[in-house]
């Protein structure tokens, strides 16, 4: 038997006749997250494919539903949870984390067929993916200070890295090699698309340039105190989107590695409740932070209006409402949700929409004590629908809330509550956010007011 194909070896195939990188770790990694947003994102999602088939290893590359819905994929992953933790917490998107965030995930558990990892496979990440109408491969190669981001989508190349991949599915997993034929007979004849470089590069060259860069000292030439404090608020912002993606991949990784362990049969029961729990508060934190970036990226770059679509603002909160109410019981916070039956769409931005919901309930509920309640009401308002978030403490006066005007600004972003210890955003931050989902927020005695405008009026 010839030796096994490992993945080291299919890289250096993608790496031929590419100069070598120039980068370090921390850069490449950078690379990798860009490309794998502007791949899902700008190439794969706009032919919106429903067929196709990805390969990847360390870990799932792929991330986004509307893809995973329709791709057949194989994953080649460690057998120990460990050298998954230790080995491989930055290869997810910072961003958007597998599995993915506001779904079922359950749902997504067997969209992939998990192959085993070997140790000379290494551990550079690697990705390729096959619609009738897009072929790319991705990958990250070469020794340290000398990194690069690999993307092929020449037929030559493609050619042999599925044969290679073939041959080593043959070695290990015969039946997967039959089905990985036959998926690929099932795509039929595929056609060379010669725009996918003019896109690729491009695209991703205008996300990293919105990515927090790297820190580096610069020799300001000018006297200008605004120019001073715009380059303090700018390195502010970049250092906040670095934190939220150092924090949020870890998390990320622990929460795919539970929901591992939820699929095993036979958990006693205690571990399987410990084990729920971890997952829910790696999902809260996850959200939190992602909120966080999502408002130091408006912050950097704002959002048009034209982006936001008619949305059921009403169905929305009915399918959010019940992981709301098991976050807050696990604190002992009664959730009561009341909607105006029959009410029309709004103006707003969906997937982001959902994100920013949670925050206003976690911001309204982090200063409730056990026994309290949290209120949603949804209601008409003229041409706008209106959505309160109240809040009522055990109490005939709350004296948390009473000191939640104390807050103190740290920063364009962020604000410290020192009454509940709690990091927010801050009030000028949830407005603009909010305003670019189409929402105008007031704060009243005893909750939140949002505003959205109705879609056909509009």
């Amino acid at each position: 038997m010839t030796d096994l194909v490992t993945h080291i070896a299919i890289q250096e195939r993608m790496a031929q006749g590419v100069p070598p990188g120039k980068v370090d770790e921390s850069i490449v990694r950078r690379l990798w997250w860009a490309a794998l947003e502007t791949l899902q994102e700008d190439i794969l999602l706009p032919i919106e494919p429903s067929r196709g088939l990805w390969l990847a290893a360390p870990l799932p590359a792929l991330y986004e539903p509307r893809l995973l819905k329709y791709l057949k994929g194989w994953v080649w992953a460690p057998d120990e949870i460990e050298n998954l933790h230790s080995r491989q917490s930055s290869l997810l998107p910072p961003s958007r984390a597998w599995p993915i965030q506001g779904t079922n995930n359950d749902s997504m558990a067997g969209c992939y067929t998990r192959l085993p990892l070997r140790e000379d496979d290494g551990d550079d990440p690697l990705l390729l993916i096959l619609t009738p109408e897009v072929q790319i491969a991705l990958a990250l190669q070469g020794e340290q200070g000398k990194r690069n981001l690999l993307m092929r989508s020449d037929p030559d190349t493609l050619s042999d890295l599925l044969h290679m991949l073939d041959l080593r599915l043959n070695q290990e997993e015969p039946f997967q090699a039959r089905e990985l034929r036959q998926a690929l007979a099932d795509l039929g004849q595929l056609e060379s698309n010669s725009q996918v470089e003019k896109i690729f590069w491009p695209r991703l060259s205008e996300r990293l340039a919105g990515m927090a860069p790297s820190l580096t000292l610069q020799t300001v030439q000018t006297n200008s105190l605004n120019e001073q404090k715009d380059n303090e608020s700018s390195s502010e912002i970049s250092l906040l989107e670095a934190l939220t993606h150092e924090i949020r991949t870890p998390l990320a990784t622990i929460r795919t590695l539970i929901r591992s362990l939820l699929r095993q049969k036979g958990l006693p029961k205690v571990v399987l409740a410990r084990l729920k729990q971890i997952d829910a508060e790696c999902t809260e934190q996850i959200d939190r932070f992602g909120l966080i970036f999502n408002a130091a990226e408006l912050q950097r770059q704002p959002v048009e209006n034209s982006m936001l679509a008619r949305t059921d603002l009403g169905e929305m909160l009915q399918i959010l409402y019940p992981g709301w109410r098991l976050q807050l019981e696990r604190r002992d916070i009664r959730f009561l949700l009341d909607i105006t039956p029959d009410l029309p769409k709004v103006l707003s931005d969906p997937e982001r929409l959902e994100l920013m919901l949670g925050g206003l309930i976690e911001r309204s509920s982090r200063g409730l004590s056990p026994g309290g309640t949290l209120s949603l009401l949804l209601r008409p308002a003229g041409q706008r629908l209106k959505l309160q978030i109240l809040s009522q403490s055990p109490n005939s006066v709350d004296n948390r809330s009473a000191k939640s005007d104390s807050r103190s600004e740290l920063g364009p972003v962020l604000s410290w509550d020192p009454a509940t210890g709690s990091l927010q955003l801050s009030q000028n931050a949830t407005q603009r956010l909010l305003a670019s989902l189409g929402g105008r927020l007031t704060r009243r005695d005893g909750g939140l007011t949002v505003f959205f405008p109705i879609a056909d009026v509009a």
